[in-house]
């Protein structure tokens, strides 16, 4: 199970701020100011008309009225409501539990409280594929992803101390799992490869936009993940004494990026005037290599 987790494992990132906007509104428009919740929609003028008013008392309501507190920002309040409604509903085959979950998850995610949220949405992914709220659930959890990404540590006895970048590698890997195929999972795969570009694991980097490219060959990315595979290997070469296979792998790919993208080809200077750099490159570390060979007394394998 994702959540499933050892709270105290180590990693890499330090914690930057994020502001947090699901665009909750979207969902209802709720007037705050009448006895009960109402749920809007936009009129042909533009303007909001109700669509429906929940029979006070029911499941449908309270959901309504959760959404009403998020949509207001009031996140404790509506964490209590939930937990109150979640706690005698929750073995029931109710169809409103799923967004129960949802909501409760966001609550908690709004009160700063990431690790409790990613287990409501958990239970949403876990119990209920079927459901509308399980690629919001997904969704979710890649902005969780991504917070830790970016730097969020997570807690340890309450204090933001520990890396995150484990918990979100496995998240952004089981999107892709969970809604294989999908804009959500290709968007994980990129974003997980956008990180180890950016954190100078350039063998994850080369490794995770070349599966990138292969899932999703059409992709509006694709240059983009081309571009960044290329300097990714040339980049691990760290000079004669060590393996060039990134360069060779490095030689091939400028030259289909060239042959697919010409003209962005030549503004960053893939051409062939690289390729012939990175011949160079290889052909001083197999130099470098016979050369040991040569000194081991050992000249057939340094040929």
């Amino acid at each position: 199970m994702l959540l499933c987790m050892n709270p105290t494992s180590h990693g890499r990132a330090d914690r930057s701020f994020f502001f947090w906007a699901l665009g909750i509104a979207g969902m209802a428009v709720c007037a705050p100011a009448w006895g009960q919740s109402k749920e809007f929609r936009l009129d042909p003028a533009g303007g909001w008309e109700p669509s429906r008013v929940p029979t006070p008392g029911t499941d449908e309501a309270v959901i309504a009225e959760a959404r009403q507190m998020l949509a207001q920002r009031r996140y404790g309040a509506a964490e209590s409501l939930l937990d109150a409604w979640i706690e005698a509903n929750e073995n029931t085959k109710s169809p409103w539990l799923a967004e129960a979950f949802l909501l409760r998850g966001d609550a908690r995610l709004g009160n700063d409280d990431e690790e409790d949220a990613l287990r409501d949405y958990e239970e949403v992914v876990q119990g209920f594929t079927g459901s509308d709220m399980f690629p919001l659930a997904l969704e979710r959890e890649m902005d969780v992803a991504l917070l830790y990404l970016n730097g969020l540590r997570r807690r340890v006895l309450g204090i933001r101390i520990d890396s995150g970048v484990s918990l979100a590698e496995e998240i952004l890997l089981r999107i892709n799992e969970r809604l294989p195929g999908s804009r959500l999972a290709e968007r994980a795969l990129l974003e997980l490869a956008d990180y180890y570009y950016r954190s100078r694991d350039l063998r994850m980097a080369s490794e995770s936009y070349d599966v990138f490219l292969r899932l999703y060959p059409q992709s509006e990315y694709r240059q983009k993940a081309l571009q960044r595979r290329v300097y990714a290997n040339i980049a691990r070469f760290k000079g004669p004494k060590y393996d060039a296979t990134g360069l060779t792998d490095a030689k091939l790919q400028v030259e289909q990026f060239a042959r697919e993208y010409p003209v962005e080809a030549e503004a960053a200077g893939m051409s062939d005037a690289l390729v012939a750099r990175l011949d160079e490159s290889a052909a001083a570390q197999m130099l470098d290599t016979g050369s040991w060979y040569i000194k081991q007394g050992d000249a057939v394998s340094a040929r």
